[in-house]
């Protein structure tokens, strides 16, 4: 009897495991996270996607060494029923051989989201592009489509949005103003003021605005909104998207203009935006910041530093930068804080650091740092 019954715990036992690998029933921030193959996994500022059930994780896939900044290989996709173990599905978007291509090899592709479009049936990614050894002049969006989920996305487009239009919230005397950034500092007083009254709008509007770090929402209604770092990373702008999701209908608002947000990520809880947003100091972390609206294109207030903790956890937002915030569904308010830990000379050791993100008295999202934790935190 007692060999059965050994017999059968380690039957039990094996249950436990996935593909070959044990099963996971807890996120660890910042630790390795092993697919279903034992490989960490690679997917960095990513995005994710829920559709029935399954959720879709997108995100740059990184090489070893400085090489890993570009984009060598493509967007990598992996699934997951419980957010916590997920699968290798490979590159939904894979660049290009080609050298006439401006997806290349050797490009920059950063932040991939998809959204599903429930009228055209189709899979649409929207990421940040750079061309291949043009640094980040180029601060271009880039378009890819897909029947399923999984991939393959084809390239569409790459672009500056919004070519020929003013924001929706420009004054008419921003339009004319003269002033230009002419051996002027744009972090200094004079610099902040010329940039607020839109110096780099009006540079950009023949030709398109800038746009580099991104998001996307689809609001309640099923309308769809591409977040963006643009005006040199001094202004994010918040574009609506045509109702097919694959290009803007020129209606957009400058958000937060000279105050130099990157990193954006948004949450819509009791009918406000919050936006989790970082500084701009390259690879290296800074303080979380925090803006609330009643209105997705604003105007936005900002709040304090979402940030609790020790004072160097609240300098640099747990050593990570925002990329997205996850629904979870099936839960009331349970939303998941979803950050990278980047690591440029190696980038593809970077980690992940999610945590779940709690409200106070108040009703405003904040974030503490926990070692290990899975959804029971989730009322």
């Amino acid at each position: 009897m007692k060999t059965i019954f050994n017999t059968l715990i380690l039957a039990l036992l094996s249950l436990s495991f996935l593909g070959g690998k044990e099963k996971s029933i807890c996120i660890k921030p910042g630790e390795i996270w092993p697919d279903n193959k034992g490989v960490h996994i690679n997917a960095h500022g990513g995005g994710i996607l829920e559709l029935n059930g399954t959720y879709y994780w997108y995100g740059e896939h990184k090489i070893e060494g400085d090489a890993g900044n570009t984009a060598q290989v493509g967007v990598h996709c992996y699934t997951s029923k419980d957010l916590i173990n997920w699968k290798d599905k490979g590159i939904a978007l894979a660049v290009d051989n080609d050298s006439t291509s401006l997806l290349v090899k050797g490009c920059i592709i950063e932040r991939p989201k998809v959204i599903y479009n429930k009228k055209t049936k189709k899979f649409v990614m929207w990421f940040h592009h750079e061309l291949k050894g043009k640094g980040y002049d180029a601060a271009l969006t880039g378009l890819a489509i897909s029947d399923k989920p999984t991939g393959p996305f084809k390239y569409i487009k790459s672009l500056n949005p919004n070519k020929g239009n003013w924001p929706l919230n420009f004054s008419e005397e921003f339009k004319t103003d003269t002033a230009t950034m002419t051996n002027i500092k744009p972090k200094s007083e004079q610099g902040k003021t010329i940039i607020e009254r839109g110096y780099y709008v009006r540079r950009d509007f023949n030709k398109g605005q800038m746009a580099r770090d991104m998001t996307l929402l689809v609001d309640d209604d099923g309308k769809a909104y591409h977040i963006h770092s643009s005006e040199s990373n001094q202004t994010l702008h918040f574009a609506e998207l045509t109702d097919d999701y694959t290009d803007f209908t020129g209606r957009y608002t400058r958000v937060l203009p000279g105050e130099s947000n990157e990193a954006p990520a948004i949450l819509k809880h009791k009918g406000k935006y919050y936006l989790f947003t970082s500084g701009c100091t390259g690879w290296d972390p800074n303080p979380g910041r925090l803006a609330v609206a009643d209105n997705i294109m604003g105007p936005y207030t900002s709040l304090a530093n979402p940030t609790r903790g020790t004072e160097k956890q609240m300098k640099t937002t747990f050593q990570s930068q925002s990329t997205y915030i996850i629904k979870v569904n099936g839960k009331k308010d349970a939303y998941i804080f979803m950050a990278d830990r980047w690591i440029p000379k190696n980038a593809i050791d970077g980690r992940y650091i999610w945590l779940p993100i709690k409200f106070d008295n108040n009703d405003i999202p904040y974030l503490e740092w926990m070692d290990e934790w899975d959804f029971s935190v989730f009322k």
